[in-house]
């Protein structure tokens, strides 16, 4: 899609959204373990820190990084911690918007037009010219979500749902979602590559 001329998000508008810390203390109110625990897991490897380094640091490169979430979200949960981390190796500002308390910024960056999909991360420059965003997760996640329905597989919604609950937090410290984040981190790398270059 292609940001409107007129944004509202304004350099100033970007200053007054949270940190991450601030995000964590003020806003989240549910799944607090498992932010944490995407935070803990997701380990940017020496070649992934250094490549968003220097993307930080090269003329026009993405200096600012805007998050719009809702905690309730399992793919903001998994997401927003990978994107504070690249945040944190590059020295990239990060600033967290509530999708629901900032509706006019979220619909700037509908998913093929139409979606209010979260997170959603939307990178600047220095001087706060848009670069490129990114929606929801990764496309492997897409592909293999039905993996998530296999779970279920059998279960009735009804008469079991402690036991998909049970199975789908186990499931959100697997291998599969593990490699999620994994490739968040590849895409995010790979999209600002190619926009900070052009």
């Amino acid at each position: 899609m292609t940001q409107q001329k007129e944004s509202v998000v304004t350099p100033e508008r970007f200053a007054s959204g949270l940190t991450w810390s601030e995000y964590l203390e003020q806003r989240v109110q549910r799944n607090r373990e498992k932010f944490n625990y995407n935070y803990d897991e997701t380990v940017l490897g020496e070649d992934d820190a250094a490549a968003f380094k220097r993307l930080v640091q090269q003329p026009g490169g993405p200096a600012k990084v805007l998050a719009l979430g809702e905690d309730w979200c399992p793919d903001v949960f998994r997401g927003l911690p990978v994107v504070a981390r690249i945040a944190e190796a590059s020295g990239m500002e990060l600033r967290m918007f509530p999708r629901d308390d900032n509706l006019d910024i979220m619909n700037e960056f509908l998913n093929h037009g139409e979606s209010q999909s979260i997170p959603t991360f939307v990178f600047y420059t220095a001087d706060h010219r848009y670069i490129a965003h990114w929606i929801e997760r990764p496309a492997k996640a897409n592909a293999e979500m039905g993996e998530v329905q296999k779970l279920f597989a059998g279960l009735d919604r009804e008469k079991d749902r402690d036991k998909m609950r049970d199975m789908y937090n186990d499931f959100q410290q697997g291998p599969i979602w593990g490699s999620w984040r994994e490739e968040t981190v590849r895409e995010l790398r790979s999209l600002l590559e190619e926009k900070a270059s052009s």
